[in-house]
């Protein structure tokens, strides 16, 4: 079958490599129908990770079952299912207290398994024709015969979920304000979701115009370019003061403003970086007592960081003014399965649709072209979808 193997930095390709099996009584194989581009594939993609070449990318995923292992009793062929990104075993500690994102079962001595990323476990991803899913009775979503709402579905398996994670983390409650950092795909479903749920106003600061007009149309957000000055100072001014929630959606390769406003050639060079410097803008954006959300992803270790403290995943956080405000913040990856089935129901009767963060739905073999337009934040690319 096809599917998109990583080559090393900055290079992927579309290659032939073997079908998936049955491998235990509780696996399925799914014809994917669509799967897509993540922000987090981009940290491979560049090199900054320990990836190394061979791996089939694909977090994203789903499709329809075409082979059933003899234990699973919910799930038949035909069937329509999306996969959360977590691979999750439904049984641990921590599955049962509903942390699937941090299963000790599924990737012995890590806390967590993941389709197609380095360090997740053997599991190989679904940016490819055919994708064995394990554990299929608890790891399955089952969606609705036919082909309806598919792109909004697609989002299930990682960044509707992530965003709404996002607002989770920080406690954000009905007729409150909040802050997103980042208008990549997580950052304007934590705005979308922001919406959703009820918050008074809500901000979202990136520097990429055709992201911050999506969360102005689809979201009723302000937003804030932080070219055009510092986003604490853009935001307060706006808001009349500090903000109750704040979400972190950018992650470790965090752009420093000032830096990027003297950019004249690649804004995005790792020399441009200050892993730390979102945390601190939203320590400084949220008011005392507040509560910030972290899903942006960090790394305890960094091969491109800016500098050697970064490179071990160390950064220099302002620590003393979070004490300071009394804030409370919450991290880690999202917990799929906690959110997707309301999420998918919200869906089904009309009550959210993201499909417009959709940029592109494409063939497997454009995958090359639009890792590169993707990695580059190419105006007008914000959420690709591939169609094996």
């Amino acid at each position: 079958m096809k599917a998109v193997v990583y080559q090393g930095p900055n290079e992927v390709a579309v290659e032939d490599v073997d079908e998936p099996e049955l491998e235990h009584p509780n696996d399925v194989i799914i014809d994917i129908t669509t799967t897509a581009i993540c922000g987090s594939d981009l940290h491979m993609y560049e090199g900054r990770t320990a990836a190394e070449p061979g791996i089939v990318f694909g977090h994203e995923n789903m499709g329809v079952v075409t082979e059933v292992g003899e234990g699973v009793s919910t799930l038949k062929e035909g069937d329509r299912i999306v996969a959360p990104f977590n691979v999750a075993c439904g049984f641990c500690k921590n599955c049962e207290e509903g942390y699937t994102g941090f299963c000790t079962n599924v990737n012995p001595g890590f806390a967590g398994g993941a389709y197609g990323y380095v360090a997740m476990g053997p599991y190989k991803g679904g940016q490819a024709e055919k994708l064995r899913i394990p554990y299929a009775d608890f790891n399955a979503l089952k969606l609705p015969e036919g082909g309806a709402n598919e792109d909004s579905f697609a989002l299930l398996a990682d960044i509707f979920p992530t965003g709404w994670h996002g607002t989770e983390l920080a406690g954000l409650k009905p007729g409150e304000s909040i802050a997103i950092y980042g208008a990549g795909p997580v950052g304007l479903m934590a705005a979308y979701s922001a919406k959703i749920k009820g918050a008074s106003e809500i901000f979202v600061v990136d520097r990429v115009p055709s992201r911050l007009e999506l969360a102005e149309k689809h979201c009723d957000a302000t937003a804030i370019n932080f070219e055009d000055g510092n986003p604490v100072e853009q935001i307060t001014d706006a808001h009349g003061g500090e903000v109750d929630r704040g979400v972190d959606a950018v992650g470790y390769q965090a752009v420093d403003p000032e830096r990027a406003r003297e950019a004249d050639d690649d804004p995005y060079d790792p020399a441009r970086e200050n892993p730390a410097v979102v945390l601190n803008q939203l320590i400084r954006t949220v008011r005392p007592t507040g509560q910030l959300g972290i899903p942006g992803l960090y790394v305890p270790s960094d091969p491109g960081a800016p500098d050697e403290m970064a490179a071990e995943g160390r950064l220099g956080i302002d620590f003393g003014k979070l004490f300071e405000k009394g804030q409370r913040l919450g991290t880690g990856q999202c917990n799929v399965k906690d959110h997707n089935r309301e999420l998918r129901d919200l869906i089904i009767e009309g009550r959210a649709d993201p499909s417009w963060v959709v940029s592109h739905r494409v063939g497997l073999e454009e995958a090359p072209e639009m890792y590169e337009k993707f990695d580059k934040r190419e105006e007008g690319v914000t959420k690709v979808l591939l169609e094996p």
